[in-house]
C-alpha cells in the first residue's frame, strides 16, 4: 500500500483529495495543514507520493518542495494551485515538482496525475486501480 501526504491548509481541499483517493482504497493517507507540517511528517513517513497546495501558513508550498527535494531527490511532488499563481508554479516545477493540479479540478485530474507519478515508479497495479476509478466526475 502505497502512502499520499495530503498538504493544504483548507480542510475543504484536503478532504476532497482524500475522499477520492479513499474511494480507491489502494492508499495510506497522510494530512498535513501547512507547510512546516508537510517537511516534518515527509521526513517521518516518507511518503510515495506528496500534493502539495503552494499558498499555505508557515511555510508556503515552495519552501516545503524545496525542503523536501533537498531532504530526498527522489521525491515525488504534485503541486495543487488555483490560478493566478503562474509564478510560484513555475518555481515549484523548476524545483523538481512532477506535476501539477489547477483549483477547481476534477476527479479524473486528481487521479490522472497521480497515476502518471506512480507509474514513473513502476506501481501498475495502484495506477490499474486508478484507471478502474476514474470517471472523469468533477472533485471540486
Amino acid at each position: 500500500m502505497n502512502k499520499i501526504l495530503i498538504a493544504d491548509d483548507a480542510k475543504l481541499m484536503r478532504d476532497i483529495i482524500q475522499h477520492v483517493l479513499t474511494e480507491i482504497g489502494q492508499f495510506e493517507i497522510i494530512i498535513a495543514h501547512n507547510g512546516k507540517d508537510a517537511v516534518q511528517l515527509y521526513k517521518k513517513h516518507n511518503p510515495d507520493l506528496v500534493t502539495m497546495d503552494i499558498t499555505m501558513e508557515e511555510k508556503n508550498g515552495l519552501e516545503a518542495t524545496q525542503e523536501i527535494l533537498e531532504f530526498d531527490k527522489a521525491a515525488k511532488i504534485i503541486v495543487v494551485t488555483a490560478l493566478g499563481q503562474e509564478k510560484l508554479l513555475n518555481a515549484c516545477l523548476s524545483t523538481g515538482a512532477r506535476d501539477f493540479i489547477v483549483k477547481p479540478f476534477t476527479r479524473e485530474r486528481i487521479l490522472s496525475a497521480i497515476r502518471n507519478c506512480l507509474e514513473d515508479e513502476n506501481l501498475e497495479s495502484e495506477s490499474s486501480v486508478i484507471d478502474a476509478h476514474s470517471t472523469g466526475q468533477p472533485a471540486v
